[in-house]
């Protein structure tokens, strides 16, 4: 996966010279998981800008060029340090256009990694996904393969509103796949189903994904089928193919790495019971972190959503358990 988004950046830098690309080491260094590696060497130190380590500073940047007519992409090392970022993204990249009346788009991507299972020390794991779908104006992608990494990359660097660009830890290295044609897009707000079935629609985004299809793989050994369906974008969100998978199966399980309280889950559940209430045979079940600071690594394998805990959901909403 971290070679598509490489090779995603590259074609776009060299498609469109107002693209640009800005992160602490992700220049000389490359990035500290190498996504950024030797495009400061081919397109130029004013093109791939080193920046302190100050990721108000990072994004707030970006929001000066993209007004400006530039296109930046901004790295955080990781979404957890979004944090120090917040009231520059909450603030001025996502309400930019409303807050100038229209004058003033704001094309820029902020790409960060994030999720468990690398043995990260603490803050550099947690999920915030769901902090951000509550800023009106930014878009959230969350891609779970290497088309998905390339082609929704290419796609927010391309598109007219601000993205934020979740990529998972633990697919840089451990997902694989085909690498897409150059210039491969994938629209937003189109969900992808990563395995169909008839029994149980089980949720999924970004490395939760891999996880919901192992269970998937074990419910069928059970005589359970599942539909899993990889959400890619948060916002949009593919509500159409939600309501869609849930009243053919009747049954659902939602799966991701952030703490159950105010998760995104909870707005899909919301989300079910407004477009498909009518249609579901069992209480929606949820596979989450836990309501807890993210573990130090030995123990994150307990703290992570993970096969064992999907089966017995979609035991439960079977009515197999």
């Amino acid at each position: 996966m971290v070679e598509a988004i490489r090779a995603a950046l590259a074609h776009e830098l060299e498609r469109d010279e107002r693209t640009m690309v800005l992160g602490q080491d992700v220049g000389r260094n490359g990035g500290v998981f190498r996504a950024t590696e030797g495009l400061q060497a081919r397109f130029g130190e004013d093109r791939v800008v080193d920046m302190p380590l100050a990721e108000g500073v990072i994004v707030g940047s970006s929001v000066g060029l993209a007004v400006a007519g530039r296109i930046p992409i901004a790295e955080i090392q990781f979404l957890g340090f979004t944090h120090q970022a917040f009231h520059q993204i909450s603030d001025q990249v996502a309400r930019m256009r409303m807050r100038s009346r229209g004058r003033y788009d704001v094309p820029m991507v902020i790409r960060a990694p994030f999720g468990g299972g690398v043995r990260t020390p603490e803050m550099h794991a947690d999920a915030l996904e769901a902090k951000f779908v509550q800023c009106p104006g930014l878009k959230v992608a969350a891609p779970a393969t290497v088309e998905d990494a390339y082609g929704l990359l290419v796609s927010a660097i391309r598109d007219p509103d601000p993205v934020l660009f979740l990529e998972p830890l633990r697919g840089y290295r451990l997902v694989r796949g085909q690498l897409p044609e150059g210039g491969h897009t994938i629209p937003f707000g189109q969900a992808r189903v990563a395995r169909e079935g008839e029994h149980v629609t089980v949720l999924a985004w970004s490395a939760a994904v891999q996880v919901a299809e192992r269970a998937a793989t074990a419910a069928a050994r059970e005589g359970v089928s599942c539909t899993v369906l990889d959400l890619r974008t948060l916002v949009p969100l593919d509500e159409e193919a939600i309501r869609e998978h849930v009243a053919r199966t009747g049954r659902v399980v939602i799966v991701h790495e952030a703490p159950l309280t105010g998760g995104f889950g909870a707005e899909l559940v919301a989300t079910v019971n407004s477009e498909a209430f009518y249609s579901l045979e069992a209480p929606i079940e949820r596979v989450t972190g836990f309501d807890a600071p993210y573990p130090v690594g030995p123990l994150e394998e307990d703290y992570l959503p993970n096969e064992r805990r999907v089966v017995e959901a979609i035991r439960k909403v079977a009515n197999t358990a």
